[in-house]
């Protein structure tokens, strides 16, 4: 940080800039450095390692895309694993799901729970007390690997491939979900940008399709994430959330996602599909 300024590098040529009235809270954790800052135009936002995570005004876009798109494929998501997403935003999601029972939330640094609770109540809300939430301060690659057959759906909310979060795109770990799940479970993972991270893109697709017979991408707009374009990946061993009919899902309280948003998701910019296709 410099001045009133927030700048984070997001490639070697590309900055990506905030001005900021404030410095909330600052620390580093035994993970990652964390620090929240109030900004003029997107509020409070969460910072791990200087990358932005969340802020007040976007998260919905990406807590909503990343949860629902999976959450309205599977006909009975009863129980749900979220791995990483200490903000609690995507869990927040989970739980708008009535057929919910139960919603575990797995976050290997506890100090972002506690900073999301305190500084993001919003985004936090079922982090203080909800009946269906538990909440595990662990390693999500270890949870899985000990879970076996345990989740109808898991939501892998990493951070950047760096850090605490490069262990969640590799294909153990994608191994590790798919055991974890149900016969007819069904997973998604936050991919990165197309303009940025094409190479991850064109590793991580072909990985998670080597595991799962149904592998889908879908985007969604994030203006403060790189770029403002960004990619989540399905992977399911029986749902295909590309063909359900925007008829057939019920409506929910969103932002941003809809039934028909869910479908339109899944037409890609042609650029993007030449990523999945390995091109």
């Amino acid at each position: 940080m410099s001045g009133m300024w927030f700048t984070e590098e997001q490639t070697a040529n590309i900055r990506f800039g905030c001005r900021i009235n404030n410095i909330l809270h600052s620390e580093k954790t035994d993970f990652q450095d964390l620090a929240v800052v109030e900004t003029l135009q997107w509020g409070r936002m969460l910072l791990l390692d200087n990358l932005v995570m969340t802020t007040d005004k976007d998260e919905f876009v990406y807590h909503e895309m990343i949860s629902h798109v999976a959450m309205n494929s599977h006909p009975n998501p009863k129980k749900v694993l979220v791995i990483g997403g200490g903000d609690g935003g995507t869990i927040r999601e989970v739980v708008k799901h009535a057929k919910v029972e139960k919603a575990v939330l797995c976050e290997i640094d506890g100090q972002v729970i506690e900073a999301s609770k305190k500084y993001f109540p919003e985004i936090a809300s079922v982090l203080t007390g909800h009946p269906k939430v538990d909440i595990l301060v662990a390693d999500g690659i270890k949870h899985v690997k000990e879970a076996k057959e345990e989740y109808d759906v898991i939501l892998v909310d990493s951070s950047e491939p760096i850090g605490p979060g490069a262990v969640l795109f590799t294909a153990e770990f994608y191994q590790a979900v798919s055991e974890a799940l149900k016969p007819d479970g069904i997973m998604v993972a936050q991919t990165e940008s197309p303009f940025y991270n094409q190479e991850l893109i064109q590793t991580v697709f072909p990985t998670i399709g080597s595991i799962f017979p149904i592998t889908k991408l879908y985007l969604a707009s994030i203006p403060t994430y790189p770029s403002g374009l960004w990619s989540f990946t399905v992977g399911s061993k029986v749902y295909d959330p590309e063909a359900i009919e925007p008829r057939e899902l019920a409506e929910l309280d969103t932002k941003y996602y809809t039934p028909y948003l869910h479908k339109a998701a899944f037409a890609l910019p042609q650029f993007v599909r030449n990523l999945t296709e390995g091109k």
